[in-house]
């Protein structure tokens, strides 16, 4: 980073998107850490091996969050390939891990090459950003509607949390969300809800594994990987930047992921993409006023990734030390702005609002076949509608 951009770094950057950063790890982190963990002991990979993998992960993260975000100056959030880690649980037990990490290597080779050949950007750049709203408001429903199941199970944590938002919308809109996480965190701890006792803090070390190929591996784990993590987890990724109004070089910042993937996929980094839900995060209203400022969020983030990718599996314990409802709460008032805004877009068009629709309901209901996730079927839905309609 040369000398004028570090300073208009830290002239852009604001404690509301440090906040924003921050919620955004916690969020991916609390939400789906225990699936990474559950894939790397279903390859086989002992306690060391599985510190390396945090380790992996979240120095890639960091590295590609902090690098493209300031390189491109738009909030570029990367994260793990849930997806992916789920169906290493599900089918990757019989390949010992050598195969595995070969495996890594061959998915996060395939994801370069479609992005630095740009043909995976020539396929995103035909999706109508109304369905690329449509599909953001489907994925960031749930979330949403998490704020209010969680009344059911501690209501005054939830309700005081969400007091503290409004107020804050009206009274000091850029700091509503740090409010509303200071009061959820002091609420909780009042009732015995922060598990802090747990709390271990170690440093990991990369545990390197020379990485073999078989068939199995290439069918079994690579080419479903490979094909799990762009359609589940780079298309949203692509539509949530196109949905908040950064029309990013989607060719270069995918085929980065991939490199830095590939490079990583030796010590554990068996998937990385684009962001869709914790990246909604940084691209809200509340972030800043200004959207060229709202990188520093992703920054942020990259940041707080890095952290986690050096103290390894053992930093789990900061982030399960908060309660689940508390987690809960706090991602969906952050997303309030970006549901509403996201749902006043794929509606704005009347030629496209069914289409938008499909899209909505298709990606909300959590359809999921050949293991991948609602958000692509989303697209699919709305692109066939609108195709059949304009037809």
């Amino acid at each position: 980073m040369t000398d004028s951009s570090a300073r208009s770094f830290f002239k852009d950057i604001s404690l509301p998107a440090v906040i924003a950063g921050f919620i955004t790890v916690l969020v991916g982190f609390a939400s789906s850490a225990v699936i990474v963990f559950q894939a790397a002991q279903s390859v086989g990979a002992d306690q060391a091996e599985i510190a390396s993998w945090m380790w992996a992960l979240g120095i890639g993260m960091g590295v590609t969050c902090i690098g493209l975000s300031l390189r491109y100056r738009m909030p570029v959030v990367t994260a793990w390939s849930t997806p992916g880690a789920a169906m290493l649980v599900v089918g990757a037990s019989t390949l010992p891990l050598s195969d595995a990490i070969g495996a890594f290597v061959l998915a996060a080779l395939l994801a370069t090459a479609a992005g630095f050949s740009g043909v995976f950007e020539k396929a995103m750049r035909r999706i109508p950003v109304s369905l690329a709203s449509g599909m953001l408001a489907g994925v960031l429903l749930r979330f949403g509607l998490d704020v209010f199941v969680s009344v059911g199970t501690q209501p005054l944590l939830v309700l005081a949390m969400l007091a503290t938002y409004l107020l804050g919308r009206r009274l000091l809109p850029r700091y509503a969300v740090i409010a509303t996480l200071l009061v959820g965190v002091a609420i909780a701890a009042s009732k015995g809800l922060m598990h802090v006792d747990q709390m271990q803090l170690q440093l990991a070390r990369p545990v390197f594994t020379m990485p073999t190929l078989s068939w199995a591996a290439v069918f079994g784990i690579a080419l479903p990987l490979f094909i799990v993590t762009m359609a589940s987890q780079n298309v949203p990724g692509v539509a949530v930047l196109k949905a908040s109004g950064y029309d990013a070089p989607v060719s270069p910042v995918v085929g980065w992921i991939g490199a830095v993937n590939m490079v990583l996929a030796p010590f554990g980094g068996y998937a990385l993409n684009l962001a869709a839900i914790t990246a909604a995060i940084c691209m809200g209203r509340d972030v800043h006023e200004d959207p060229a400022r709202r990188y520093t969020a992703a920054v942020s983030a990259g940041a707080f990734y890095i952290v986690i990718g050096l103290f390894g599996a053992t930093v789990a314990a900061v982030f399960a030390a908060f309660p689940k409802e508390l987690v809960a709460a706090l991602a969906g008032i952050a997303l309030l702005g970006t549901i509403g805004n996201s749902l006043a877009v794929a509606m704005r068009e009347e030629v496209e609002r069914e289409p938008a629709l499909v899209t909505f309901l298709v990606t909300a209901s959590g359809l999921s076949m050949a293991g991948i996730g609602s958000a692509f079927w989303g697209l699919v839905a709305g692109v066939v509608t609108l195709l059949v309609l304009r037809r």
